[in-house]
Order: C-alpha cells, then structure tokens, then sequence
C-alpha cells in the first residue's frame, strides 16, 4: 500500500510539473560604458569587492546571458557604441518571461567621427566643404551628437545645390557641408553613420527591447532579419539611422509601441518577406519625402493609434 501510495503522489507531482507554465529563473546582467569591465560577473550595477559589479559592453553582457535573462544598461553621458545581435534560443524569452534588454533611456551609437584633415575647402564656393566617405551608401551626417539638416540632390543633378549654412548634401560619392561665416568643419563636431546595424535579431523569440535611443547606424537601428516572434519593441527613438529607423523581415511578428522613429535616410519603418509588424502609438515622422512613414518591400502592417479615452462623467 505505501508503494502504491508513494507512486500515485509521484505521478501527481510529475503531472503537475507538465502542466505547469513555462518559466525558469532569470537573471539580471548589469551593463555600464563608464565604470563596468567585461572581467567583472554583470551581477551588480556597482562595484561589489574584487570580481562582483556591471560589464562595459552589450555584447559582454549577451555572451553570457542565458533564455529569458534581463540586460539592464546604465545611462551614461556617453553612448554605447557597438552593433549587437540577439539569436537563437539563447537570446530567447519563454512565453510569460521575455528575455529584456532595458537601456534606461541610454544611447546605442553607430556613428564616428569624421577626422578634420578629411575636409576639403571647394574651390570658387566659400564656406562649403567636402570630405569622401569610405561608405556611401545610406550615409548620414551627424552635427554635435544629432543627424544634420540634409539636402536631397535629383539623381539627374550636375553640380552641388546650394546649401544653407549647417546644411549638407551627397553628391558624386562626396558629403558637402557648409559651415557659418568665418568658420571651418573644425569648429563643429561632425560624424557620420559608420557600423552596420544598432540591434539584429535573428530566430529569436519572446523578446522586449525598450526604453533605448539607438542612432547613427548605416543600415538600420532595429533589424528583426527573420524568424523573430513575439518580438517587443517599446519606448524607442530610433533616429538618424542611414536606411531606416526600425526593419521588418522574413517571417518575422514584430509589435512596436510608443515608439519615436525619425530622421532615418530611407525610412523610417522598412518591411520586407512575409513579415507581420503591428505599430501601436508611436511617431513615424516622415517630414522628408525621400523618407518616408512606412516603406513595403513585402511583409503586412497594421498601424493603430490608442483609443481615446472616455470623458468623465458629470
């Protein structure tokens, strides 16, 4: 009888496991650009004795993190500058537990600085400058930290428009910039969009990515390449990247919210494949024709703004 006893509990605790949700136990991977060191643990957002306290690096942090982990960055007064890629079941979430990546409002960068012995003065045109870019294509130039007013040039164009100051155009694989009277491009801080891609993600699932600018990149600041599902992305400014601001592609589901996506080259929401990709409150800011809101390359979007809110009762 006790056999008999002891085995019915113990297939009762071995049903109870089956049918009990998905989950394990996350933890917490701390990163700071300032005052981390990829030879510390990540456990710790400070400096806790000889080894404890928070990585430097993103990609430190993805190295070790584990399914359904959390990756919290520390906002600093410098950006992160890195090009990271979350794949596979590693970077993974389960369906009540999504793997996070929490950016606190901090910088992801993929610009550099452009070296002031680059510029060149331009004969006959005063104040306008140029420099050749190693990538030309999806460029952007960047002026003190934020993407420069750009001038689009007609492809049939023969010769460079004229720039207001502060303004800058791509012509015949040269950015042209024109600076204020009785200065020299030494005089501002100019870079342009260099690494590739801010974030890819890649057959990965149950992800939320939020609370992150990510900026000068020269293709895209979010890229959901293919078979990503259940892919969150909230609370970002995607801004001043060389292609678009946020891509969509593959078979991917992907749902964007609350979400501030401008000054990207192309677009600033890119969609290609059989991707699905829901867009709930946010800001496409298409004030340039040359990019515009949404751009379809493929792929299905549904676009919705929250619903008012009832007026209270008398």
């Amino acid at each position: 009888m006790r056999n008999f006893t002891t085995a019915f509990f113990a297939l009762l605790t071995l049903l109870a496991a089956l049918g009990a949700p998905d989950q394990c136990v996350a933890e917490n991977h701390y990163v700071n650009n300032q005052t981390g060191d990829d030879r510390r643990d990540g456990r710790s957002p400070d400096l806790t004795g000889l080894a404890s306290g928070p990585f430097r690096t993103i990609a430190k942090a993805l190295q070790v993190a584990q399914r359904g982990d959390r990756i919290i960055l520390a906002k600093t007064k410098e950006p992160y500058r890195e090009s990271v890629t979350l794949q596979a079941s590693r970077h993974s979430g389960l369906l009540t537990q999504p793997f996070i990546l929490e950016g606190n409002g901090a910088t992801l960068d993929g610009s550099r600085l452009i070296p002031e012995a680059a510029w060149q003065s331009v004969p006959n045109r005063p104040g306008l400058f140029r420099y050749q870019p190693r990538f030309k294509s999806h460029l952007l130039l960047y002026l003190h930290g934020r993407p420069g007013p750009r001038v689009t040039v007609p492809p049939d164009a023969t010769e460079v428009p004229e720039l207001a100051p502060l303004q800058w155009c791509l012509f015949r694989g040269h950015v042209y910039f024109r600076v204020e009277a009785d200065n020299i491009p030494a005089a501002y801080v100019l870079s342009a969009t260099a690494l590739p891609v801010g974030i890819t993600l890649y057959e990965a699932r149950h992800i939320q990515i939020r609370n992150l600018v990510v900026q000068g990149f020269r293709l895209d600041g979010i890229n959901a390449h293919d078979s990503v599902f259940d892919a969150n992305l909230l609370s970002l400014n995607c801004r001043g990247n060389g292609r678009s601001g946020i891509s969509v592609g593959g078979a991917s589901r992907v749902r964007v919210e609350a979400c501030l996506v401008g000054n990207n080259g192309l677009a600033q929401l890119r969609t290609e494949g059989h991707s699905r990709t829901l867009v709930v409150n946010c800001d496409l800011i298409d004030d340039d024709p040359a990019a515009p809101a949404v751009v379809k390359q493929g792929g299905h979007v549904v676009i919705q703004k929250a619903a008012a809110q009832p007026a209270p009762a008398p």
